[in-house]
């Protein structure tokens, strides 16, 4: 298949929406019977998130047996804001394809398309996969709920992962975490007249008082950095609302969420117990959402195959999180993926095209190398 088809293919994944908010149905529609003519058997994987929106996963292989590489991607995107640009509205200008889901993730994902599609079955002595998520942006969802309940991934044992975010075409070993730990007080509204009211408020300082003290602690010692990160802190951050209440009335619910960039081998499980046993120590109420950091030593054959097919000498971490995070439970994985983060989420998302054709170079190199070459 001529690269060019990377471009057409990535047009036709953003001009279907799919933001995270709403059902991928659509755009899985489309790319089921796509993978199916190109040689892939697919498992169709469907859930309703809590609030009745119909959410899909899909699993596709090519080739016989177990082990391989697998292309993992997410069909989700964050909102495209029609107020301020057309976003499914793809356009190629400049040497760019314009468009919400054109960097984060389906440039991406359409450049592994073309580059498993043209693998020949015949000639595979290990598989080759296409797993496409829902709910990236929503905690991982999806890739949680494909390694729970698909059967392919369950029966496969598939022994490497890509997992195509924008890297530039950097292989990346490692990402951040994250945690977020939501902190609540429970005063009594009233009018402040009546002095009859508790303030959630003034219920919440003694914890925000500690978070402050908490916060250079944090920046500043020594094991809980990681200097194979930059910046090698954890990015401690905090916010706080009380539902925008009346200055003449006390606040009922106070809610400070306390964020973190998760590292590895920085303590961490002791970083989210300090937040926490701060907030018991004040009676506060707390639920916490963990996302782990990713990491592979750089020298594992998953990173140096991508290194090979990359030319570059040195693979990189990144500060963002991935789905990588779920998926290095079970295989080798790298994060690898053409177009620029910094691309991603924005008002005119882009990604470069030159990039997108080469990394379908890349790609095919990758499954040369570990599902073809003895």
């Amino acid at each position: 298949m001529a690269n060019d088809n990377v471009v057409q293919l990535a047009r036709d994944l953003v001009a279907i929406p799919s933001e995270t908010d709403q059902s991928n149905e659509a755009v899985c529609d489309f790319l089921e019977p796509w993978l199916e003519s190109n040689g892939f058997t697919v498992e169709r994987l469907s859930y309703m998130q809590p609030e009745g929106t119909a959410k899909v996963n899909l699993v596709a292989k090519k080739g016989a047996g177990t082990g391989g590489l697998g292309f993992f991607s997410h069909a989700d995107t964050v909102s495209g804001d029609p107020r301020q640009w057309d976003p499914f509205d793809p356009v190629v200008a400049s040497g760019r394809l314009i468009g919400r889901g054109s960097c984060d993730m389906k440039g991406p994902l359409a450049a592994t398309l073309i580059a498993a599609a043209g693998a020949d079955a015949d000639k595979l002595k290990n598989p080759v996969y296409i797993v496409i998520t829902s709910d990236e942006e929503n905690g991982h969802l999806g890739a949680h709920h494909i390694i729970e309940h698909s059967k392919t991934l369950r029966e496969s044992r598939i022994e490497y992962a890509i997992v195509a975010e924008p890297t530039s075409l950097q292989p990346v070993y490692a990402h951040k975490g994250n945690a977020l730990i939501t902190v609540t007080a429970h005063g009594k509204a009233a009018h402040t007249s009546t002095e009859r009211g508790r303030s959630a408020n003034f219920l919440m300082a003694p914890f925000l008082a500690d978070m402050a003290a908490l916060a250079p602690v944090f920046r500043n010692t020594e094991r809980y950095k990681n200097h194979e990160f930059e910046p090698p802190t954890n990015g401690f951050n905090m916010t706080i609302s009380d539902g925008d209440c009346p200055h003449n009335v006390t606040a009922a619910t106070t809610v400070a969420r306390v964020g973190m960039r998760l590292m590895p081998g920085t303590q961490r499980k002791a970083q989210i117990a300090m937040v926490e046993d701060r907030a018991e120590a004040h009676s506060l109420e707390t639920s916490r959402r963990i996302l782990d950091p990713f990491y592979i030593k750089p020298d594992a054959p998953v990173i140096q195959a991508a290194c090979r097919a990359t030319g570059i000498s040195k693979p990189i971490t990144v500060p963002y999180g991935t789905e990588a995070e779920a998926y290095q439970r079970f295989a080798q994985t790298v994060i690898l993926g053409p177009g620029d983060i910094a691309q991603a989420h924005t008002i005119g998302e882009w990604i470069d095209i030159g990039q997108l054709n080469a990394a379908v170079g890349v790609y095919e190199n990758m499954i040369q190398q570990l599902c073809i070459a003895e």
